[in-house]
């Protein structure tokens, strides 16, 4: 058995609204990308424009990459740091007090290896409420990170992370419960 590269790439991957919406962000990217750093309400209007649903209070850095703004649902006071990669073929949630880390790479999307088309596969992101995705993380597809939980700086997440742990490492794995002082 081999790999049909040729019929992969015939292969429809995007629906046709898709298709059109990637053309239209293929502009309105530069308005959201040109805009200065504190225009944190003007790029969450831009990408509301095309579909996303931003929570108040919330912040996303122009130098943040969103694949598909239509496909993005973020809560109230969270954040989306500089150069931060948001690959959301498939729909990326993120809950409230959120904080996604500069240069984390969130990607909703991948292949089936095991299929021969090797077709396009878009599963979900969950980040659930008040989760730190520290800086250089990777959130691989299909995943979700329970609520209150910190992924460590450099960390590979490619299963799902219970509430309130801290998870490190690459594969991440479990390191500690996280406790909060009152």
């Amino acid at each position: 058995m081999s790999l049909d590269i040729e019929q992969n790439r015939k292969a429809r991957k995007y629906t046709r609204k898709e298709q059109f919406l990637r053309v239209l962000w293929g502009g309105g990217k530069y308005l959201f990308k040109l805009s200065p750093r504190i225009s944190f309400s003007w790029r969450a209007f831009i990408l509301r424009l095309f579909g996303a649903k931003i929570g108040r209070a919330s912040r996303i850095y122009s130098s943040a990459v969103i694949y598909m703004p239509w496909n993005l649902t973020m809560g109230d006071c969270s954040a989306i740091g500089e150069n931060a990669l948001i690959y959301n073929l498939g729909h990326v949630t993120i809950g409230d007090n959120v904080n996604v880390s500069h240069r984390s790479h969130l990607c909703a999307g991948t292949h089936d290896y095991t299929d021969p088309l090797i077709p396009l596969l878009k599963p979900p992101i969950i980040l659930e409420d008040n989760v730190w995705v520290c800086a250089e993380a990777f959130i691989g597809p299909g995943v979700t990170v329970g609520d209150g939980a910190i992924v460590g700086a450099g960390s590979v997440v490619c299963k799902n992370v219970d509430s309130w742990s801290v998870v490190g490492g690459n594969p991440a794995k479990f390191i500690k419960k996280r406790v909060l002082k009152l």
